[in-house]
């Protein structure tokens, strides 16, 4: 069993596209999206087309609730550049983009072997607007697990790859496709890397290997799309590709 695990692709076509051509040459069984599909880059729709011609199974992130309800955001951010660029994505998905978002799950149990299993969600089991890091004391992950279990817990949500042991079990962060994090920026303007991130997860029945792969880009077509679009957001991505 190999599933690759994508998360926060935020409109970003190119980097997805280099991605779904690594996941193509890794080889795997089935592609999960972690959530995070549509808004902040400049191309939500292709995106959302992408992920629906691949039948990928997707949690629901927080960024994509917010296209189900458009007071959401007001609780996570009062950034006016992210709550405009949020607003532009719905404006520009069509009524059946949206009606995708319905169809996401909160969180997705998989069993891997017959002694080896995930549990997947986007921020935390509890809340898809939690940051879980590297350095969250154990006693905080206790209470943002609940009684979540498996041999691989995964999520998103804070742009940064992580992998740590926790009670004996592995907690995994894929990064981010369309916009990976240098360091975690707390609500801060954030320093983007030049490539996408992804995971993929091996397993049989007695033991699983997670690998967390980067992706080189083509910064020129970022720029260019970002150059391109009526994105509010997309002038200062400009200036990350440029």
């Amino acid at each position: 069993m190999r599933i690759a695990l994508i998360s926060d692709l935020h409109g970003n076509l190119v980097s997805l596209e280099a991605v779904f051509q690594d996941i193509e040459r890794t080889g795997v069984d089935e592609t999960i999206c972690l959530g995070d599909v549509a808004t902040l880059g400049p191309r939500p729709r292709e995106v959302v087309d992408a992920q629906r011609e691949r039948n990928c199974r997707c949690i629901l992130g927080n960024h994509d609730a917010f296209m189900l309800d458009d007071e959401l955001i007001k609780t996570y951010t009062e950034v006016p550049i992210v709550v405009d660029a949020v607003d532009w994505c719905r404006d520009t998905l069509a009524k059946d983009d949206i009606e995708y978002f319905e169809k996401f799950r909160t969180t997705m149990p998989i069993e891997l072997g017959k002694h080896t299993s995930a549990f997947l969600f986007h921020g935390s089991p509890r809340s898809h607007m939690e940051d879980l890091l590297a350095t969250t004391p154990p006693d905080d992950l206790d209470e943002a697990l609940g009684k979540s279990s498996a041999t691989v817990l995964a999520g998103g949500h804070t742009h940064i790859q992580m992998m740590r042991q926790h009670r004996g079990m592995l907690l995994v962060n894929p990064g981010s496709v369309g916009m990976p994090f240098r360091e975690y920026v707390a609500g801060c303007a954030p320093h983007i890397l030049p490539y996408a991130e992804y995971g993929v997860i091996e397993a049989d029945d007695h033991a699983v290997r997670v690998s967390l792969r980067r992706v080189a880009v083509d910064k020129t077509k970022l720029y260019a799309e970002s150059k391109a679009s009526p994105n509010p957001i997309c002038r200062a991505l400009e200036k990350t590709y440029g």
